[in-house]
């Protein structure tokens, strides 16, 4: 069961504007902390066998220079790891090249932050639908590791698809969507754009499946 609420709650979301080698860039970092020991965590990013139990299954050479591909969804190629406190890699999908970097650090009380950027340049997606497109992925994934990590099982893809639909899984998209919208406006987006972005995307993502 899901406390979206507590969920939503439990993450900080912020963006930012970066200068990269493609150019002006923004990155949108997502962070929670979970209650569990650093190379527990370590190992539930970056095992094979125990990612697909709460994000995706995944496939490839996972190691640096080595190429990865999420069941439906994105691949890239593994830039750079450093065991158990980060690792960076290509994002892409549909064309698209982005970046991401995960890190992860002991808190003082034994818990371990998760902390993940993704940075991309924007394009005529960004500017049509902004943070919240990825963001809500995010957020899912993150609510889809804290119940993982407090059960130890593995996700039911069927179990999953159904609660997105859910009058919950409605609920948890509307959070998540409206707080991008805040991180939006505070990365200095106007806050009508920002709105009209926010809105198409979480249009999107709540859109009856086509028959």
């Amino acid at each position: 069961m899901v406390d979206v609420t507590s969920q939503i709650d439990s993450v900080q979301r912020k963006l930012g504007k970066r200068v990269i080698e493609a150019g002006e860039a923004v990155t949108a970092t997502v962070s929670q902390v979970y209650d569990t020991g650093l190379d527990d965590l370590w190992d539930a990013c970056t095992n094979p066998e125990r990612i697909p139990r709460w994000f995706l299954p995944v496939s490839g050479d996972l190691r640096v220079g080595g190429k990865y591909q999420l069941e439906g969804n994105a691949g890239g190629t593994i830039e750079r790891c450093d065991p158990p406190k980060s690792f960076a890699a290509t994002w892409e999908y549909g064309g698209d090249v982005s970046w991401i970097e995960l890190r992860l650090s002991p808190e003082a009380d034994g818990r371990t932050r998760f902390e993940l950027d993704h940075t991309a340049v924007p394009n005529e997606h960004w500017n049509q639908f902004g943070p919240g497109a990825v963001g809500i992925g995010w957020d899912m994934m993150l609510n889809g590791l804290a119940l993982h990590l407090e059960s130890g099982e593995a996700a039911d893809p069927e179990a999953a698809m159904a609660w997105m639909t859910s009058e919950e899984g409605v609920r948890f998209m509307t959070l998540s969507n409206e707080a991008w919208y805040e991180a939006d406006v505070a990365n200095g987006t106007d806050a009508a754009t920002a709105r009209t972005r926010a809105d198409a995307t979480l249009a999107a993502y709540t859109a009856p499946p086509e028959s």
